[in-house]
């Protein structure tokens, strides 16, 4: 069995995968947009504009892939009830990382040191993705 995170960015999928490439070196393996089904999109389905859209793509963090649309509806409904968690071999290396995740975005939790961790912190990045890191030296 493998479970994978599937992110829906509401129109805003490919300016979140831009920035997941800046701040986290992320690698694009797919990018599919609406406009390239070989079949037609059920009338209605989309909000006008949507066609240029980011139907499905698939990315690589680390050695993580993470799957994300911008959906079929531009609702901002937001990420509740999950993070993505992170593993780093240093607090150097989780600090550049959480510097750059909360750039636009909100710290919830400062980095710091906690009984199972030497650096400990969590972000939630400008799309509203909630992000763990979590340092095991």
């Amino acid at each position: 069995m493998l479970v994978q995170a599937y992110l829906f960015f509401h129109g805003r999928c490919e300016e979140a995968l831009t920035f997941y490439r800046q701040a986290l070196g992320a690698e694009v393996s797919e990018l599919l947009r609406f406009s390239d089904s070989p079949d037609p999109l059920p009338e209605g389905m989309l909000p006008p504009g949507y066609e240029s859209k980011v139907m499905h793509c698939c990315f690589r963090i680390g050695e993580t892939q993470v799957m994300a649309s911008d959906g079929c509806s531009a609702e901002q409904p937001g990420f509740k009830g999950f993070s993505l968690s992170i593993t780093l071999p240093s607090a150097a290396e989780a600090d550049r990382i959480f510097t750059a995740l909360g750039e636009g975005g909100q710290v919830q939790m400062p980095l710091g040191k906690t009984f199972w961790s030497p650096c400990f912190g969590i972000v939630m990045d400008r799309f509203g993705v909630s992000w763990m890191l979590n340092v095991i030296e």
